[in-house]
């Protein structure tokens, strides 16, 4: 689901992952390009799924 709200809004998406440092720095980056601040907010969404995998797989063990 984050990954389409990247695609369309990507600040909203970075905001939706908690980090707000980061969701500042997608502002400007989506403001001086869509693709860069796009390419950013992926690599953020990526992050926090894998950090939430990670949680859950140490959960387990």
């Amino acid at each position: 689901m984050l990954y389409i709200l990247a695609i369309f809004l990507p600040p909203l998406a970075v905001l939706f992952t908690g980090r707000f440092g980061s969701f500042l720095l997608n502002i400007l980056l989506t403001i001086l390009g869509y693709i860069p601040g796009l390419i950013h907010a992926v690599i953020v969404v990526r992050d926090e799924k894998h950090k939430k995998d990670m949680d859950r797989y140490m959960k387990k063990s």
